[in-house]
């Protein structure tokens, strides 16, 4: 009997020791694959990488070619497409003329200028009596001639600090001279609330130099821009096609 356990144990060891040979084996194997699934996973994602910076330098380079293109469109002369505004500088209006109101076209919209010479006082933004009568022709020439159109009415100044005026600065003076053109446009003269808007540049807007009296009188104004698709005069554009 001893003998036969003895037989059993030594067939029975070397199965025993096999066991965790190929246990190891096993867990070797596994991780292997688990490693190999890892280094696949980061050469997909390397190569989606690759993809997306090569899409991203094509995209950069179509932004780039259009703000080019932009810009050279910007640079170029008005087409014939805008010579339909023609008309609008060859409008006269001697209305104002008579009270020292000068008018033209700047960037496809008709530009009525008030000069401050005869609508305030220094430093001020109380309208005078001839400022008073000045808009009351504007304000007849933009009813007639601009039934439909939208005006943005813009004070500015020249670039001489404030001194002794109640305004902190000349941006506020140009947006009180504004404001004030626009209430009585409104309030006495008709013209529709809802159709204007108000803007103050101060001296940052110049359309002459600073450096001379008679520039710098010139950069003191209130000025009517008429806005939207009615730009050309109802009067002049009668009268180009007859």
């Amino acid at each position: 009997m001893f003998q036969h356990r003895l037989e059993w144990l030594a067939r029975a060891i070397p199965l025993v020791l096999l066991v965790p040979f190929f246990s190891g084996c096993v867990t070797s194997q596994s991780h292997q694959r688990a490693l190999d699934e890892k280094d696949n996973t980061i050469r997909e994602l390397r190569d989606e990488r690759a993809q997306l910076k090569a899409q991203l330098q094509g995209l950069a380079a179509s932004r780039d070619d259009a703000l080019g293109q932009l810009a050279e469109a910007g640079s170029r002369p008005e087409s014939a497409a805008s010579e339909p505004a023609a008309p609008v500088a060859a409008a006269t209006f001697p209305e104002l003329d008579s009270v020292g109101v000068s008018y033209g076209v700047r960037d496809g919209h008709m530009v009525l200028s008030i000069p401050a010479s005869i609508t305030f006082a220094s430093g001020k933004a109380e309208l005078s009596d001839d400022g008073r009568k000045a808009l009351k022709k504007v304000a007849s020439t933009l009813q007639r001639e601009y039934p439909e159109a939208h005006f943005s009415v813009e004070g500015h100044t020249d670039a001489d600090p404030i001194k002794k005026s109640g305004f902190a600065s000349n941006r506020d003076l140009s947006v009180a001279r504004a404001m004030a053109v626009l209430r009585f446009l409104v309030e006495d003269c008709g013209v529709a609330d809802d159709r204007c808007i108000v803007a103050g540049h101060g001296q940052y807007d110049p359309v002459a130099s600073n450096k001379k009296d008679a520039d710098k009188a010139k950069n003191r104004r209130v000025e009517i821009v008429v806005l939207g698709t009615a730009s050309a005069p109802r009067s002049s554009s009668h009268r180009a096609h007859e």
